[in-house]
């Protein structure tokens, strides 16, 4: 039997931001949705209350062990005023790989879309209107257990907050200039660098930082083994077009399956345009500039939606993409897929949900 969504509205809400300033993650909405899992009970008790602070002991798992997952997506106004979420279900269907992977309990697909739905639903005066502005949607799971010790936990909360945000880079669909890093590592095969939890995000921030330093947006990863081949560009997917063909890294246990990355597949196919998901080294990638053959980059996730790259810098060697320009291909798929988020375009794959 489904449970019932239980609502307590704030008495106090939040004074909303100015929708021209937002940048990204900063700002947060006036509800959040909690619920609770014990291995007696199951997962229980789900319910909007007022977004506050949570109350943790100092000896709580999820400051200790790292066993926690998140998602992220978001929920766009449309002209019509209809409010839309972009493939909720494989967000939630992510989800569960990650719990699976850390032990954790997995979560109801449908009933995490019905969370999401009535938590944006409640706080639907937050979603922007603004060029380029959705409602940030973050779901997310840590252990609650008052423990020390390396086990999977008893109790668990699963938490969604939302978060009104502009562009995610600060060049916005403008080209960024990427470091290929070649010291350190993010990721490996057998790992956990499939899964959506914040121990591959803190593994990056040494060389986000150091690339940051030296005047560069992101960093493109190589694989942990040889150094070689390209997994992902920051917390995006990467894509390159060389000679006509558009290449992507392939799915081996190391990179994460994203949800843009697969639309963006989608679209390459029903356009017709070839593309292949397989090993790309970063030597291949030079030589294909060196040739002439090198057309257009771009990274995919849910927070830049297209990230053109107009520059590359490895091992001293900078390269320049499409002159530093966006290329058609990636200005045609921000295009659909912002449009079909904010129901511009026609929807012909199923992918948006409306919330009502």
């Amino acid at each position: 039997m489904e449970q019932s969504i239980t609502i307590e509205k704030t008495t106090t809400p939040h004074p909303k931001p100015d929708q021209t300033q937002l940048g990204f993650g900063k700002y947060f909405t006036d509800h959040m949705f909690v619920m609770d899992y014990s291995t007696e009970k199951g997962w229980y008790d789900p319910r909007i209350i007022p977004y506050a602070p949570l109350s943790l002991d100092p000896s709580t798992m999820a400051f200790h062990y790292g066993q926690i997952t998140f998602e992220g997506l978001k929920a766009y106004r449309t002209d019509a005023s209809k409010i839309l979420l972009f493939r909720p279900d494989q967000n939630m269907e992510r989800m569960n790989r990650s719990n699976e992977r850390l032990c954790i309990p997995t979560l109801d697909v449908d009933f995490g879309v019905k969370a999401i739905k009535a938590l944006v639903s409640t706080d639907k005066d937050w979603i922007p209107t603004e060029e380029g502005t959705s409602l940030y949607v973050r779901p997310f799971v840590i252990p609650t257990d008052p423990y020390l010790g390396v086990r999977p936990a008893n109790t668990y909360k699963f938490i969604i907050i939302l978060s009104p945000v502009g562009a995610y880079y600060p060049e916005g669909i403008n080209p960024v200039k990427i470091y290929v890093e070649s010291q350190y590592v993010r990721a490996v095969k057998g790992g956990l660098g499939f899964v959506k939890t914040p121990g591959n995000y803190a593994a990056s921030l040494k060389a986000q930082v150091e690339a940051m330093q030296k005047g560069f947006t992101q960093v493109l990863w190589l694989d942990g083994v040889e150094k070689k081949y390209i997994e992902e560009v920051g917390t995006m997917n990467v894509f390159f077009k060389i000679n006509g063909e558009v290449i992507t890294p392939a799915l081996e246990g190391s990179i994460l399956p994203g949800i843009t990355r697969d639309s963006t597949l989608q679209l390459l196919k029903s356009w017709g345009i070839p593309f292949q998901e397989r090993k790309i080294s970063i030597q291949e990638v030079y030589q294909a500039q060196g040739e002439g053959k090198l057309q257009e980059s771009f990274g995919t996730g849910t927070a830049a939606v297209i990230s053109p790259i107009g520059e590359l810098s490895w091992n001293g060697n900078r390269i320049s993409i499409n002159n530093g320009q966006i290329g058609p291909l990636s200005a045609d798929l921000y295009r659909t897929i912002t449009g079909i988020q904010k129901g511009i375009i026609k929807d012909d794959w199923n992918w948006v949900l409306e919330v009502q």
